[in-house]
């Protein structure tokens, strides 16, 4: 009977510390919200570039067709 009674105390014991913690969550800083709004211009300015590149390729075809007619 002692032993599941430790059990029982031994995991209220750790929710109560894994509760504490989620709550105690620290606020994101200046420096890491500009370093996720770097990461998200990084990532846009990356897919505009992926775009420009499938163009170009798109209109080399082209014109590698029409140079063959």
């Amino acid at each position: 009977m002692m032993k599941i009674s430790r059990s029982i105390a031994a995991v209220l014991v750790l929710g109560v510390l894994c509760g504490g913690m989620s709550a105690c969550k620290k606020k994101e800083g200046p420096l890491e919200r500009a370093g996720k709004e770097m990461d998200k211009a990084i990532e846009k300015t990356g897919q505009q570039i992926e775009k420009a590149v499938d163009k170009t390729g798109e209109k080399l075809k082209d014109a590698a067709k029409d140079s063959k007619k």
